[in-house]
C-alpha cells in the first residue's frame, strides 16, 4: 500500500518541487505565458484529446458533472454561513473556500491514482469548477456578473466539439488527432510546474487566519465529497475522483482574482500556500479513502498520453 502511495504522490511532489527549486533560484519562468499556454491551448487539448480517445459512459460524465455542481453548492453554502458566522467579507475568502485546484493538482493525481478513465472523469470536475470560478468565482471578487466570460474560455469550446464527436461517432483526422495529443501531454508537467513557481513566488500574510482558513477549505471539500458521493451512491473509481477533486487545497487563480481585485491578496495567497501544504500531508489518508483501503489493479502503468 505505501508503495502504491508512493507512486501516485511522488511525481506530483517531484514535479512541483522542480518548479520551485526553479523559482527559488531565479532562472527564467514567465508564469504569465505558461498560465496563458496551459488555459487556452494545453488543457482544451488535453479535455478534447482525453474525452474523445477513452471509452467512457456518457452517464458517467453527467454524473460526474452533478457530483461538482452539489459539491461546489455545497461548499459555497458552508462557507458562506462560516464566513458571516465569524464576521469575515465574502469577496476575499469565498470563493477561496468554494474552488480547489483541480486543475494544477487535482488531475494529476486522478491520472496517476486511476490512470486514464480517471483522468477523464476528473476533467469533468474541472471542466465545471473552471467555468463556475472564471463566472461566479470572479463575480464574488469583484462585485460584477459577466455571462459572456464563459464565451472567451477555450475549455468550454473544447467540451462542446468533444461532446459532439462522441454524439455522432466521429473521429478527428489523424494528423490533428496526433497534434491535439502532443499538445495535451504538455498540460500536467507544466501545470505542476507552474504550481511549485507560484508557491515559491507568493507573499502570503496573516497566517494564523489564512491556517484557519485553510483548514476550513479542507474540512468543507472533504466533508462535500463524502456527502455528495453518499448522496449520488458513487462507487468505484467514480467515487475515488469525487473524493480527490473536492478535497484540493485552495486554486491559485483566487489568489490571481485576489489581486486583480485588490482583495486581500496577501491572506488568500497564504491559504494557497497553508491549503497546499496541509493537503500533502494529507495524502495519504485522501488516497487511502479514494481507493476504498486498496489501490486499483495495474497501478504504476499509467501514461498521460
Amino acid at each position: 500500500m505505501f508503495i502504491a502511495i508512493f507512486s501516485v504522490i511522488a511525481p506530483v511532489l517531484l514535479i512541483a518541487g522542480i518548479g520551485n527549486v526553479w523559482a527559488r533560484r531565479g532562472w527564467p519562468f514567465d508564469t504569465q505565458m505558461v498560465a496563458a499556454l496551459s488555459t487556452n491551448l494545453g488543457v482544451p487539448c488535453l479535455v478534447l484529446d482525453v474525452l474523445t480517445r477513452v471509452e467512457l459512459d456518457m452517464a458517467a460524465l453527467g454524473q460526474m458533472a452533478l457530483a461538482a455542481i452539489l459539491g461546489l453548492g455545497f461548499c459555497a453554502g458552508a462557507g458562506t454561513l462560516a464566513l458571516r458566522a465569524v464576521r469575515l467579507p465574502l469577496s476575499p475568502y469565498l470563493p477561496s473556500l468554494i474552488f480547489g485546484n483541480s486543475g494544477n493538482m487535482g488531475l494529476p493525481l486522478c491520472l496517476f491514482a486511476f490512470g486514464e478513465p480517471g483522468l477523464a472523469l476528473a476533467i469533468a470536475i474541472f471542466i465545471i469548477s473552471a467555468v463556475f470560478n472564471f463566472t461566479a468565482g470572479v463575480a464574488i471578487a469583484s462585485g460584477q456578473f459577466s455571462a459572456k466570460a464563459l464565451l472567451r474560455t477555450p475549455v468550454i469550446w473544447a467540451l462542446v466539439v468533444a461532446l459532439i464527436l462522441r454524439a455522432t461517432g466521429a473521429d478527428l483526422p489523424a494528423f490533428l488527432a496526433n497534434t491535439v495529443k502532443l499538445l495535451g501531454g504538455m498540460t500536467i508537467p507544466l501545470m505542476l510546474l507552474a504550481l511549485g513557481v507560484a508557491l515559491a513566488q507568493l507573499r502570503p500574510g496573516g497566517l494564523g487566519r489564512a491556517a484557519a482558513l485553510s483548514a476550513l477549505r479542507l474540512a468543507l471539500g472533504w466533508g462535500g465529497g463524502l456527502l455528495v458521493v453518499t448522496l449520488l451512491g458513487m462507487d468505484g473509481i467514480s467515487r475515488g475522483i469525487v473524493l480527490i477533486e473536492m478535497a484540493m487545497p485552495v486554486a491559485v487563480f483566487n489568489y490571481l482574482f485576489a489581486q486583480r481585485y485588490d482583495n486581500r491578496p496577501e491572506e488568500v495567497a497564504g491559504m494557497v500556500l497553508m491549503s497546499t501544504l496541509m493537503t500533502f500531508a494529507l495524502l495519504p489518508v485522501l488516497l487511502w479513502l479514494a481507493w476504498g483501503g486498496a489501490p486499483p489493479p495495474g497501478l504504476g502503468a499509467v501514461s498521460a498520453g
